[in-house]
């Protein structure tokens, strides 16, 4: 992959180095810069109900950084828009090694859930320090002070999403989470024969949550044999695999490091129609009434 010109680095920072994710278990973006003698057309598409960022759109000139952190830049996936996402915000974070953040959000209102595709990262939530390899999974409970670091050799990868939490009456806030995503047993769907598992990063009884990370696999021809509707807003990262996708009304095909945002009650489902399995993240918001206004 291509590194991203010094010259684009905001002044004292590191220019990171893309680790080569095009393959394996956690896929990202291509980075780089496609040549001149390129194709225009894409699969890319936003519309009202559910928008398609393919990872080949994912380079150097659409990533952004942020103050507080150093050796960083992201790709910003999902952030409240009109007429696109309304509960979340879900970042692709390159970190160059040594880079962090010793303060990475300053809103006590914001919840905040890693999962890291590359590289070796620490993560300190309050007073406990923490190890996270590809497949690692952190979420730190809104008002509590964390700090992260790529401590390892190279640079590292991981989405970021932050959610405002909304207090309900008779629960309080989540204890944080610390998870390794091959330790976690997926489970199945029912009437499916294996066909189709989540890895459950929350657990689904908690509701003290009003957000869930998961991992969903297909296996090879496995599906959602039915157009789901309903309430939860979505964001899905490919992270292996291929399928075609419904989105709405459409028909889309999806591969490793594609992204899919989801508006409420927008139909979806698939078919997992490659040679090998078909992984993705899945965020949605869960467990809390639905706001009668905007923002309340």
């Amino acid at each position: 992959m291509t590194d991203r010109p010094p010259h684009d680095a905001p002044t004292g920072d590191v220019a990171p180095v893309i680790p080569d994710i095009r393959t394996g278990p956690y896929s990202g973006p291509v980075a780089g810069l496609p040549p001149q003698t390129g194709m225009t057309t894409d699969t890319a598409v936003f519309t009202d109900a559910y928008a398609v960022i393919p990872r080949t759109v994912m380079r150097d000139i659409v990533t952004s950084y942020l103050p507080g952190w150093t050796g960083m830049r992201m790709w910003m996936l999902a952030r409240p828009l009109t007429g696109f996402a309304e509960t979340f915000s879900q970042y692709i974070v390159d970190l160059a090694e040594g880079g962090g953040s010793d303060a990475p959000d300053d809103d006590p209102e914001i919840q905040h859930a890693i999962f890291v595709t590359g590289g070796d990262l620490e993560i300190t939530i309050g007073s406990d320090r923490h190890h996270l390899t590809p497949g690692g999974f952190a979420y730190v409970p809104a008002g509590t002070p964390w700090k992260i670091r790529n401590h390892g050799r190279g640079s590292a990868g991981f989405h970021w999403w932050r959610k405002r939490w909304q207090p309900a009456a008779g629960v309080g806030k989540p204890d944080p989470i610390v998870a390794q995503e091959q330790d976690i047993a997926p489970s199945m769907m029912p009437d499916t024969d294996g066909a189709w598992g989540t890895t459950r990063f929350m657990d689904p009884a908690d509701l003290r949550h009003d957000m869930h990370i998961t991992v969903v696999t297909f296996q090879p021809g496995g599906s959602i044999p039915f157009a789901e509707t309903h309430v939860m807003e979505h964001g899905l990262f490919v992270l292996e695999g291929k399928a075609v996708y419904r989105l709405n009304r459409d028909w889309v095909e999806v591969g490793p490091g594609d992204y899919m945002w989801l508006r409420a009650f927008c139909p979806q489902a698939c078919y997992a129609g490659g040679p090998g399995r078909f992984r993705y993240l899945l965020y949605k918001d869960v467990n809390r009434h639905a706001p009668l206004w905007p923002n309340r």
